[in-house]
């Protein structure tokens, strides 16, 4: 009896053993990387191929284990590549992953851009130099925390109007255009060709969004005639069978790979993943691995653990699976580039930060000597297939010290409506797509006659923030006062006061774009006033729109008359001495002005300009645009100056405040982010 349960145990044990066995075989660490012993056959063609076969990535015949990590060339100083890419490759990675955002590259319709941070061209050759391998992922829908995903805005212009991220013909044709231009340029540069470039995206978590495989069938076929059938095309969609069902594509025509929550548990998202591939091609992949979150003006600063994202990690490779860090290294939300997303509705706005750090191990100016490079650097070290270089230390930061402003102009005091060649008129307000205008603000003036007891203003729809003034129309020569601010977020009328005017009162409505929805379903994103105005329940009519675009990265639009009568004045060094100069600041209430300041260095480092004091608005150093600062909602209070954009000698600050100034008309210079500005809860969110 003891014999025979004796025998029963062990028949159980061999039984569970090899139920063990068949249940998580797909995911056991591998053997050998490099010496795996498989019925995968090599020869002389697969030398210089990269290929899936029997659930894993293979490089030139060698099992290959993707250590990757996010890093885009948008967000980072081109001279500035070089540096960040080798501390992503001293952390352990082996790929670059990166999106290619179209806006950045064809601004306006049928304008191309390719140099400067849009030289995408360079990057990948120098990934290549570098011994890295590349992910690329060329949308055409991106999303990314980028403006509109990454479509440009003409887009939304186009009559009839196309539906974005569908099989409309008339959208489709746009992206065949644009993919003419920028796969032919990418197709060099492919791992059978002698390029870096391994696997090629299509679209961006389209199983988030839609449900129409006729486009993404589309995207398939546009890529394989431009780029071949040797490519490893693949999606990225969250680790959910319902997502996995709507954003992939079944079989072996493109690797369907999946990103999930850091802290999920991967075993199971892998063994779902192996469903939407055909069998034997299904390595698991996390393409987006986050090491951090995204954050919003008016939240705190978002953080993620480096001991618990470390672990998360070794998770991952302990299943003998592969992983991109999403970010590595997050860079900057230059010029005005950044997205925002909604929250329960169209109107929860929730516009992204100027910085784009991401709490990566890399940092936004490019700092490794931190707790979570560390951790993961140790993690990856334990199963990369080659010793990891040395860590470079990390660059120096400058605090050049206090710079001194002296106001140039009230922006009111450069606009003349009657004489502006670029002013607008229609009977309703209209949008900035509709006006051909790409990022910063539009002025929508119009009259009214004033009601004795004052008025009520109210927009049903603007985005973003507009502020509002109103003078006498006869005042032409002075400045309009400041009543209020109408915003996307709350939307709540104004009172309008009475002004007594020989004739009409003159309203002024100064919208900011603060940026484009990346994600959900309302990226269907105009900027502007969107509806019509309304005083005291009934429309107003007969309107002037005037660009106010400012300069942006790689956007090609020609200077709009007001930023260069701007540019004149401070580069003069003057300012007007006339009776407007004479009066106090702010004569009503916040006003938008220009300020200037200049500081010399003698040794160029990078730095961080802090706006701790004042308002709202955005900045340039020396032309380039560092992007848009809000200390009083915050959390960032500095923003970050490569030293690229620096100079040796005497360097120009030019920030336009729409609200209220330092009193002591000072910025500082300092050699350090700080993310403690604004409102010390997030729930009570306001802007």
């Amino acid at each position: 009896m003891a014999r025979n349960g004796s025998l029963m145990k062990i028949t159980a044990m061999i039984l569970i053993f090899l139920i063990s066995l068949f249940i998580l075989g797909a995911f056991a660490p591998l053997p050998s990387l490099s010496h795996h012993s498989s019925q995968f056959h090599s020869n002389k063609a697969d030398e210089h191929k990269f290929q899936i076969a029997e659930d894993m990535f293979w490089k030139d015949a060698e099992a290959f284990r993707i250590i990757g990590g996010d890093l885009h060339y948008f967000r980072v100083h081109p001279e500035y590549w070089e540096d960040r890419l080798l501390r992503a490759k001293a952390l352990g990675l082996n790929t670059i992953q990166t999106y290619v955002p179209w806006n950045l590259h064809e601004p306006r319709k049928g304008q191309l851009v390719f140099e400067g941070m849009a030289d995408i061209v360079s990057f990948l050759k120098l990934c290549k130099k570098l011994d890295l391998l590349v992910m690329l992922r060329p949308g055409p829908y991106i999303c990314g925390e980028w403006d509109l995903g990454g479509f440009p805005s003409w887009l939304l212009a186009e009559k009839p109007a196309v539906r974005l991220r569908s099989s409309d013909p008339a959208f489709l044709l746009l992206v065949e255009r644009w993919w003419g231009t920028l796969l032919p340029k990418v197709s060099p540069l492919l791992f059978s060709n002698g390029g870096p470039i391994i696997m090629v995206q299509i679209e961006n978590e389209f199983g988030s969004y839609g449900d129409d495989k006729a486009y993404l069938h589309y995207l398939v076929k546009l890529a394989r005639n431009h780029l071949g059938d040797d490519i490893i095309l693949y999606t990225t969609d969250g680790g959910t069978r319902e997502t996995l069902e709507k954003g992939t594509i079944r079989g072996d025509t493109v690797f369907s790979a999946v990103d999930f929550t850091t802290g999920d548990d991967p075993h199971p998202i892998f063994k779902l993943q192996k469903e939407f591939n055909a069998p034997g091609k299904s390595p698991p992949l996390s393409a987006e691995f986050y090491t951090g979150w995204l954050t919003h003006w008016g939240e705190h600063i978002a953080s993620t653990d480096a001991t618990f994202t470390a672990r998360n990690l070794e998770k991952i490779f302990s299943l003998n699976g592969s992983a991109v860090l999403y970010m590595v290294h997050g860079g900057t939300n230059f010029g005005f580039y950044n997205g925002a997303n909604t929250g329960a509705n169209e109107s929860d706005y929730k516009p992204d930060l100027t910085s784009y750090d991401y709490d990566a191990p890399i940092r936004e100016s490019g700092d490794v000597d931190n707790a979570k490079y560390k951790a993961l650097r140790r993690v990856i070290a334990k199963y990369s297939a080659e010793p990891l270089t040395s860590v470079p230390s990390d660059n120096e930061k400058t605090a050049y010290g206090r710079i001194k402003l002296d106001k140039i102009s009230f922006l009111y005091d450069m606009i003349d409506l009657k004489d502006l060649v670029d002013v607008v008129e229609s009977e309703y307000p209209i949008s900035m797509e509709a006006i051909g205008q790409i990022f910063g603000f539009v002025l929508y003036a119009s009259e009214y006659t004033p009601n004795i007891n004052g008025s009520v203003l109210s927009i049903p729809k603007v985005h973003d923030r507009a502020q509002v003034f109103i003078s006498c129309s006869e005042d032409s020569g002075k400045r309009p006062m400041y009543v209020g601010v109408i915003t996307r977020w709350s939307n709540k009328p104004i009172d309008l006061p009475y002004l007594k005017c020989q004739s009409k009162t003159s309203l002024f409505i100064l919208v900011e774009n603060m940026g484009r929805l990346n994600y959900g379903p309302y990226l269907f994103d105009k900027k502007g006033v969107l509806s019509s105005v309304y005083l005291d329940s009934r429309p107003l009519y007969n309107w002037k729109m005037l660009p106010i675009p400012f300069l942006n990265l790689n956007g090609g639009q020609k200077i709009n008359p007001i930023i260069e009568n701007a540019k004149v004045e401070f580069h003069e060094g003057s300012v007007k001495k006339n009776k407007k100069d004479k009066e106090k600041l702010h004569p009503d209430g916040p006003e938008p002005a220009f300020y200037t300041g200049h500081f010399k260095i003698d040794k160029v480092t990078d730095t961080f300009i802090s706006f701790k004091g004042w308002g709202k608005g955005i900045a340039f150093v020396n032309e380039f645009n560092i992007g848009r600062y809000w200390p009083s909602v915050g959390p960032q209070c500095n923003l970050y100056v490569p030293a690229p954009v620096l100079r040796e000698g005497e360097n120009t600050l030019v920030i336009l405040e729409l609200e209220s100034r330092n009193p002591d008309l000072i910025v500082s210079s300092v050699d350090g982010p700080d993310f403690t500005c604004g409102l010390s809860s997030s729930k009570n969110r306001k802007f």
